[in-house]
């Protein structure tokens, strides 16, 4: 039988390219994003929900599915007011998986960040970690978390920081090894294939995966 996923987040770097993938697959007949605005030019298996994404409850009865992708993501320079900030990268994640759990979706994904802690000092990381404790408080069957550290990859704005932190990095690659690996950059379309590989295997359990280890399991080949 075919399948129906949920992605939040399409417009973004990883959740386009998670788009792309979905497209293509054809385990897939249904595909349905959750956003802001719409993205033009897509296929017939692509069915479009507008509006705010911080009121996602308003698409209770449209937010059906065999899974659930959650790509959503800000930055202190685009959201610098911490409590909308905290609305973007906890309130949406928190409030589509207990969607999920109300709708009886029983795979959910999302995308968080290396060094989320709830109880760090750091604001960032500590948002990470609560999103992902309470994420995790849902209950859903499979529920996958993965912890990126800084994603590379061709993005349409500019964010000129970014690009020579990553010039950096880059440059600094060959000396992440062993307990390392989990620092180095990792391409938008690797996160993109792991999480759809994710959801292809069923584990019945919730789990936490690192960037080497969504390095791994993007390769597997599970068609």
């Amino acid at each position: 039988m075919k399948k129906t996923a949920i992605i939040l987040g399409a417009s973004g770097l990883t959740g386009g390219l998670l788009l792309e993938k979905l497209i293509d697959d054809d385990r897939y007949d249904t595909i349905k994003l959750f956003s802001r605005s719409r993205i033009e030019g897509l296929p017939n298996k692509v069915h479009q929900h507008i509006g705010n994404l911080l009121e996602l409850d308003q698409f209770e009865k449209e937010f059906t599915a065999d899974e659930v992708y959650c790509c959503i993501g800000t930055t202190a320079k685009k959201t610098p007011d911490k409590k909308r900030y905290k609305d973007i990268d906890y309130g949406i994640p928190v409030a589509a998986a207990k969607l999920a759990k109300e709708n009886g979706i029983s795979t959910y994904l999302v995308v968080s960040a290396m060094g989320a802690n709830k109880k760090s000092k750091v604001f960032y990381n500590r948002t990470k970690g609560e999103m992902e404790q309470d994420v995790f408080n849902q209950g859903i069957p499979n529920t996958s978390i993965l912890r990126p550290s800084l994603i590379g990859g061709e993005r349409d704005e500019q964010r000129m920081l970014e690009k020579i932190v990553l010039v950096v990095f880059k440059a600094i690659q060959p000396l992440f090894f062993g307990p390392l690996k989990k620092y180095k950059i990792i391409n938008a379309e690797t996160i993109a294939q792991a999480m759809v590989n994710l959801a292809n295997t069923k584990s019945n359990s919730d789990v936490i995966i690192t960037s080497n280890d969504i390095e791994q399991l993007a390769k597997r080949n599970l068609k």
